[in-house]
């Protein structure tokens, strides 16, 4: 095994040699998660600093601009900042405006998941730009970062994990490869240094279709026919409770009038399965009867966190006014289904059948939009599903986030001890 073999696998190599013998505009790196992609680019960002440095030294440019872009400045510094910091030791020094030098280039950070991006760019010459989460990005500014990679040699390189096929990224860029433009896809298998169990784990926990397609396989696809395709009443059904010890319970509320709105609460057992152990949902009633159903709920389970649909904040103002735990819920829409989807897969989440009078009607009615250009639920039968996405995905960020406080905590407790 050569040196390159324990740092790059097979398709890292092939990429990283092709890229050096070609003269590019744009290379896009797509495909599954886990696959190196991200990690071939944050070393290639490394070489195209000191390429501009470079260029810009012929150019008498004492001070060549870069652009590092990202979904927000914090994805930009968890995806690739900290593994730059990780891998090679490099302390980044920011300065009034979150901005850095590296290797004598400027590199200006960008939130791309939002217009207000522009702000940070336009007008300015770059020598090129890395976009980390390409397709997250708005497309105006992805096209204004496009437009401001002017100077001389100036590059683009992209990473991102597949979407809808008919997503501007894959329609006007992947799918149009030219000299200047190339694109290559990752499958999981891609990546040969992952440990086996951990792929073997993943294969079997992932949800069945668009998430195995994307997430394993690289594949740009759209969902098709019923969202939850691993829920099977004989599995994920359950009619007693006296078997579960639940050592904490979380709600999630749908506001509704005209549509269904809903209140449904988990239980979470010691080994972090959830069941839903109740249901409200009630057309036609007014915030006075979902204030009063909330303090049934608190009464009946203790003063639990009840993850709230945002687009009604004078009602989470009122439970709020009512001494009740509401809180914004996570409303992102595949993160949370996939939350969803895995926890049947994995059989993590159960069902209390008594209570499930408004679930049945819509688990299996809760389906893709065929026809829309985008990642989309049909608009029909989703109130409790959306309440049951609050909940668990809501519930699972707040729990991923403490327990990254926690690791750093025993990293800095470790370092300080030897």
């Amino acid at each position: 095994m050569s040196n390159l073999d324990k740092i790059y696998t097979k398709k890292q190599q092939q990429i990283y040699r092709e890229t050096s013998q070609k003269d590019w505009f744009m290379l896009i790196l797509h495909g599954a998660k886990r696959s190196g992609k991200t990690q071939l680019n944050n070393d290639l960002f490394i070489k195209e600093l000191i390429r501009v440095k470079n260029i810009a030294k012929m150019e008498h440019i004492e001070k060549p601009q870069y652009i590092l872009a990202g979904f927000t400045i914090s994805t930009i510094y968890q995806n690739v900042l900290v593994e730059l910091t990780s891998k090679y030791g490099i302390d980044f020094k920011f300065d009034r405006l979150g901005n850095f030098s590296l290797l004598g280039v400027y590199v200006v950070q960008v939130g791309h998941g939002k217009i207000d991006g522009l702000g940070r760019i336009r007008g300015m010459t770059s020598y090129g730009a890395y976009v980390n989460e390409a397709s997250l990005a708005n497309p105006q500014v992805f096209d204004e970062i496009r437009s401001r990679c002017s100077g001389r040699g100036a590059r683009i390189i992209c990473d991102t994990n597949p979407d809808n096929p008919e997503h501007w990224l894959k329609k006007e860029y992947i799918d149009n490869p030219t000299d200047k433009i190339i694109s290559y896809k990752f499958t999981i298998f891609d990546n040969t240094f992952l440990d086996k169990r951990y792929l073997q784990s993943t294969i079997e926990t992932t949800p069945q279709g668009m998430y195995t397609e994307r997430n394993i396989y690289g594949n740009w696809v759209s969902g098709e026919g019923v969202v939850y395709k691993d829920f099977d009443p004989k599995v994920h059904y359950v009619n007693d409770l006296s078997s579960y010890e639940f050592i904490s319970y979380f709600a999630g509320v749908d506001w509704g009038y005209e549509h269904y709105g809903a209140i449904v609460v988990f239980g979470e057992t010691d080994n972090g399965d959830y069941v839903m152990v109740d249901e409200i949902a009630r057309q036609g009633e007014e915030i006075d009867f979902w204030a009063r159903k909330a303090l049934e709920v608190k009464q009946r389970y203790g003063n639990i966190a009840f993850y709230c649909d945002s687009a009604r904040t004078e009602h989470i103002a009122r439970f709020k006014r009512e001494g009740i735990d509401a809180f914004l819920a996570n409303k992102e829409v595949i993160a949370g289904i996939e939350d969803v989807a895995t926890m049947y897969k994995t059989k993590k989440l159960k069902i209390y059948e008594p209570c499930a009078v408004r679930f049945r009607e819509e688990i299996f009615s809760y389906v893709w939009d065929d026809k829309a250009s985008d990642d989309k639920v049909k608009k029909v039968n989703d109130d409790v599903m959306d309440a049951m996405r609050y909940a668990i995905h809501s519930k699972n960020v707040v729990d991923r986030g403490r327990r990254k406080v926690s690791e750093r905590k025993f990293k800095a407790v470790k370092k300080f001890f030897g």
